[in-house]
């Protein structure tokens, strides 16, 4: 039986080979985050017999702003679009992939693509509030989590995130942009991370290139589709583009990194 990994130690382990900065982790230090973290981790690390890895992370919107602009069907089929093209890769052995939404659910923790769970309309109601922040500082922490554990075994990892929302932040308590900032900058620093973005028109009310700019995320890696299904399901088939890009480009992760959606 595999031991399950402490939080604590994965994150001292990162700060001690220079990964996360201080101020890194004095952020994912907050109150009750490292349960939150550990219930995203699945796979022990032992089960996966890939010499690399790459890691897809999914955080949907289910915010009720969702459901009622009527995007909650294309948002679920867009999760799945993204599932299937990973499936499709030739990499799917080295993939592991996690969803958590918004709101702090997870739908699946990292498991082998063919075990993740599709969403539909039983276990995907879009009825709750937008803590960005505070959600992206779980959601990156257990990101960097998984991957200290596969590194403190040997195994090389590169990752692929993407964070969903159709609002600004309206529920984060103890947790702000720059904290996030942070955690992002010392990610990107070690180019074996990917962070992307979608926000989803809210009608101009938020001007989401700035929100994910002041989280840390490069402009390169923004999606900013409008509030009609066609435009989200393409923003969807250009974020699984790239994860599969991504998965097969171990020599080239950098230059596939630096170049964004645009690649």
């Amino acid at each position: 039986m595999s031991q399950v990994p402490d939080i604590n130690t994965l994150f001292q382990s990162a700060q001690d080979e220079g990964v996360l900065s201080t101020a890194s982790m004095q952020a994912l230090n907050v109150v009750d985050i490292g349960a939150q973290i550990q219930a995203g981790l699945g796979a022990p690390v032992d089960d996966v017999m890939a010499s690399e890895v790459v890691l897809v992370t999914i955080m949907p919107d289910d915010s009720g702003s969702i459901r009622f602009s009527g995007n909650s069907a294309v948002v679920r089929a867009g999760h799945n679009t993204v599932l299937d093209a990973l499936m499709a890769s030739k990499q799917q052995d080295a993939l592991l992939v996690h969803n958590r939404y918004l709101n702090g659910k997870v739908l699946y923790p990292y498991c082998p693509v063919n075990q993740a769970v599709r969403m539909d309309k039983h276990n995907y109601d879009p009825n709750k509030g937008t803590p960005l922040y505070e959600q992206t500082v779980v959601l990156l922490g257990t990101v960097l989590a998984k991957t200290q554990e596969f590194a403190d075994n040997g195994v090389p990892v590169r990752t692929v995130t993407l964070i969903i929302t159709d609002g600004a932040d309206e529920h984060s308590n103890r947790t702000q942009a720059k904290d996030v900032k942070v955690i992002v900058d010392d990610m990107l620093r070690s180019e074996n991370h990917i962070i992307a973005a979608m926000g989803i028109d809210d009608g101009g009310y938020t001007d989401f290139r700035k929100v994910f700019r002041e989280m840390g995320l490069r402009d390169e890696w923004i999606l900013t589709p409008g509030n009609s299904q066609t435009e989200i399901r393409k923003a969807f088939q250009i974020f699984s583009q790239s994860a599969v890009r991504a998965s097969q480009s171990a020599g080239n992760f950098s230059q596939t990194s630096l170049g964004g959606f645009g690649v």
